[in-house]
C-alpha cells in the first residue's frame, strides 16, 4: 500500500480529510480510486490503515481503521552534524541518513563550506530538505520524522549542550579508528565536514568539545558518503551490542 506523511491528528474509527498535499498526490497523481487503501503517519508514531471514501474535484476524505505501533527506528538517537554542500549532494546526504534511522540534522557551515544560504532563502531551502526527509520516511517505513534544523556556525554548535557519545569523522587522525561504541549508549552526536574536510582548528576545537576524531578507513570519501557510511557502520555497532 501506498504510505503517506500528513499533519493531522489520527484517530482510529474517524473519518478525515484528506490534506492537500495527500490528496494531490494519492488521488491525482496516483489516479485513486473510492474503496483503495493506503497507510498514513504523522510523525508521533505507529502509522494507520485508511480507506479512501469519498472524492470530489478538490478533496477527499478517507475512513481511519486500524493503528500499528511500530515505528521502525533504532534503538539509539544520532544527530547528524552536517556541514553544508551545494546541489543534489545535501538531498542525498538527507535522504540516506533518514532512511538510516538519523533522528536529527544540523545544518552548519565552515571554513570550507561552499555553500552560503542568503536569509531570504534559508527557508525555502530548509522546507526542501525537511520535505526529502518526509519522502525518505514515506519509502522506507519509518514513522518518526528527523528535525532538519536552520544552518549554523559550526563554532556556534560546538558550544550547545550535545548529548552522549561524540564522533567527528577525521581522516588520519591520531586516535584510535575504531572508537569503542560498546559503551556508546543510545545518544550519538556525528559530526561531518564538507568537500575538503574540517581543517585543523575544526578539529581541535570539536575535540575541545568532546569530540572523537573518528576515521572509517584510508580513503578520502565524498562528503555524501562520508555521513551514510558512518551511519551505517554506527546502526551495525550498536544493534549489535544493544542485541
Amino acid at each position: 500500500m501506498p504510505r503517506f506523511y500528513i499533519e493531522a491528528d489520527l484517530t482510529i474509527d474517524t473519518d478525515l480529510e484528506l490534506t492537500e498535499t495527500v490528496f494531490h498526490h494519492w488521488v491525482r497523481v496516483l489516479r485513486a480510486q473510492v474503496g483503495e487503501t493506503a497507510v498514513l503517519f504523522n510523525g508521533q508514531g505507529g502509522e494507520y490503515d485508511v480507506t479512501l471514501t469519498e472524492v470530489t474535484k478538490k478533496s477527499a476524505r478517507v475512513s481511519v481503521q486500524q493503528f500499528h505501533a511500530d515505528d521502525r527506528t533504532p534503538p539509539f538517537s544520532t544527530v547528524l552534524g552536517q556541514v553544508m554542500s551545494k546541489g543534489d549532494r545535501m538531498d542525498y546526504v538527507i535522504q540516506k541518513a533518514t532512511e538510516l534511522g538519523v533522528t536529527q540534522i544540523q545544518l552548519l557551515t565552515s571554513e570550507r563550506c561552499e555553500m552560503r544560504l542568503k536569509y531570504d532563502r534559508d527557508q525555502k531551502k530548509i522546507d526542501h530538505w525537511q520535505g526529502v526527509a518526509i519522502a525518505a520516511c514515506e519509502q522506507c517505513g519509518m514513522n518518526r520524522i528527523p528535525q532538519v534544523l536552520a544552518p549554523l556556525p559550526l563554532n556556534e554548535w560546538l558550544n550547545t549542550t550535545l548529548p552522549g557519545t561524540r564522533l567527528v569523522l577525521a581522516l588520519n587522525q591520531q586516535q584510535d579508528n575504531r572508537p569503542a561504541l560498546e559503551d556508546a549508549g543510545t545518544d550519538i552526536v556525528l559530526l561531518t565536514g564538507p568537500e575538503g574536510g574540517l581543517n585543523e582548528m575544526e578539529i581541535q576545537s570539536a575535540n575541545l568539545a568532546g569530540f572523537k576524531n573518528w576515521c572509517i578507513g584510508n580513503r578520502v570519501l565524498r562528503t555524501e558518503t562520508a555521513p551514510v557510511a558512518a551511519l551505517a557502520i554506527l546502526n551495525y555497532e550498536i544493534n549489535n551490542t544493544i542485541s
